[in-house]
């Protein structure tokens, strides 16, 4: 797990929360209010629900968080983790104790943890697994 995880808060804009992920070097920047984890914004959503809809960098991010987070607890096990990841299909999972953020689970850390290199390899296949079209 990582722990002191930088953040942004609801009313960050696109360019701020680009320029902290591009000098963080990640895709994801938690969304926190009074240490409270309230949301996540990934690259992706900067690209598909910012600037494919005509926003700027000065955009407040409030429109393109994702508000329902899954998370796990600082009692959650490696397994449990990889298997929270692999059904719900996400790459990475915020870490609260009591809804305040206290770290982030990567895919990248499950792969360095004791648990087997297969068992990671089996946790991205199912995070890949690509999504069914929308008609």
């Amino acid at each position: 797990m990582t722990s002191n995880i930088e953040t942004c808060n609801f009313k960050s804009s696109c360019g701020e929360v680009a320029n902290m992920m591009k000098n963080l070097d990640v895709g994801v920047i938690p969304i926190c209010e009074d240490n409270k984890l309230i949301g996540l914004i990934t690259d992706r959503d900067l690209v598909i629900k910012g600037l494919a809809n005509n926003c700027n960098a000065n955009t407040q991010i409030s429109e393109m968080i994702t508000t329902d987070v899954i998370t796990g607890t600082k009692h959650t096990s490696v397994e449990q983790a990889m298997e929270i990841m692999s059904q719900y299909q996400i790459r990475r999972l915020p870490i609260v104790d009591d809804g305040k953020l206290i770290g982030m689970v990567s895919l990248g850390d499950l792969a360095v943890s004791n648990a087997s290199n297969k068992e990671a390899g089996k946790a991205l296949e199912d995070i890949s697994v690509p999504a069914e079209p929308t008609k």
